[in-house]
């Protein structure tokens, strides 16, 4: 009996998925529970695992190939792992099964790479008359490539003008062979590279953030100096006791709540003609992994501790870097803060992540001479950004909103009252 492997429900609103990569190759045994393949979404990558035991005999998807929930990426003959499928005939060997499925042709749609596929349409190529170098035939991006390549080559030949016998050469054929020199040199030079869908999402939701809401930004300036000093005072028993290091994250998602409740539009999301203002505090933590930004949440983080928060937004970066973080860790919020100051960023514009109403953006922390008290001082200061949907959130209150957060941060014993 056959057992089909489909792309199972991914999480709500996710519908597709990208293959990453293959465990298990055809013809291999598997086992139930063991993994097959790895899925990249646009939240999270994941594992999809044998649900029977038996012998994987077909693989219809390959890495890099774009899926969509329900769809079948493999066929598993259940029986005994590593066993060959009962049948009525006499049983065949695992190699032997093996070898038949990597006969078996692939339907046509299967013969192109979704990138192959991409460049194609976009070039107006005809895949009928590309030769497959691939697996099976299949057509690969360098495949095209060298197609539209020699395709070049023979419309220059052709469609340039013939130099007149005793005459020297057409500008225009010489014109049209620099002209593909140039191109084949400056091809050579690219590298075209999919993105993943991580990636695509980032870029999909970043347009998303500028067309559909009016978004606006105000800034401000915080003298770190009482927090740093704190932070020297304290850091060494505070590891010592919890484990992990006093960070500026926990100052500034304390300041933010305590913020967010005196001005609750900021946490607040628009649903057609209603306005829903939360009462509870799941911010959202941007962190800036290889594979691209991912937004962690720390739920109702009014209730954590300083050390609660560090602990989470240490273990957010570590499993971001190692794709482990899962679907209900990076999904919901109803504020963020992004910090790209640990980059060496000095002042930027944050974007929205929709449908939140406000984003927090935290910048890198520069001594520069401030006036003090009638005098000048040289103080650790650090410009923070707020940007707002400004269809719900008024400049006055985006502006006290940052205000607000100054004052919890300049003064941080505050921030236990607010806590």
């Amino acid at each position: 009996m056959t057992i089909n492997i489909a792309v199972p429900e991914l999480g709500e609103s996710v519908v597709e998925a990208t293959i990453v990569r293959w465990f298990k190759s055809e013809g291999d045994p598997v086992k139930i529970g063991e993994p097959l393949v790895e899925l990249e979404t646009e939240k999270a990558n994941f594992e999809v695992a044998a649900e029977k035991e038996g012998t994987l005999i077909s693989i219809l998807k390959r890495d890099g190939d774009d899926v969509e929930v329900g769809e079948v990426l493999a066929v598993i003959e259940e029986g005994k792992a590593g066993a060959a499928p009962g049948t009525k005939e006499a049983p065949k060997p695992a190699a032997e099964a093996k070898e038949e499925a990597v006969k078996r042709p692939e339907p046509a749609e299967e013969r192109v790479t979704p990138v192959a596929r991409r460049i194609a349409e976009e070039k107006q190529v005809d895949l009928g008359k590309v030769e497959g170098t691939g697996p099976s035939g299949r057509i690969t991006k360098e495949d095209i490539e060298i197609y539209i390549e020699k395709q070049a080559k023979v419309t220059a030949r052709t469609e340039a003008p013939k130099a007149e016998p005793g005459r020297g050469k057409s500008p225009a054929l010489v014109e049209a062979k620099e002209a593909t020199i140039l191109r084949i040199s400056r091809d050579a030079r690219e590298e075209r590279i999919k993105m993943s869908r991580r990636r695509r999402t980032i870029a999909r939701r970043m347009l998303e953030a500028t067309q559909s809401t009016a978004m606006l930004t105000t800034f401000n300036e915080i003298d770190m100096s009482a927090v740093m000093e704190l932070r020297r005072r304290r850091k060494e028993s505070f590891k010592e006791k919890f484990g992990v290091s006093l960070g500026l994250n926990s100052f500034f998602v304390k300041a933010s709540i305590g913020a967010l409740k005196e001005f609750p539009q900021v946490n607040a999301e628009i649903d057609g003609d209603d306005m829903i203002i939360k009462h509870y505090y799941d911010i959202g933590v941007a962190i800036g992994a290889t594979e691209g930004l991912v937004v962690p949440v720390l739920r109702n983080a009014d209730s954590m501790s300083f050390a609660a928060i560090e602990k989470a937004i240490k273990d957010f970066a570590q499993r971001a870097e190692d794709n482990t973080l899962t679907l209900e860790e990076i999904m919901g919020g109803t504020f963020t803060i992004t910090n790209g100051g640990v980059f060496g960023s000095l002042m930027s514009t944050p974007i929205l992540n929709p449908p939140q109403s406000g984003i927090l953006g935290l910048h890198k922390i520069e001594d520069r001479a401030v006036a003090v008290n009638g005098s000048v001082a040289i103080r650790p200061m650090m410009y923070v950004a707020l940007s707002y949907d400004h269809r719900i959130v008024d400049g006055r209150e985006a502006v006290q909103f940052l205000v607000r957060i100054k004052e919890l941060i300049e003064d941080p014993e505050s921030l236990l009252l607010e806590g």
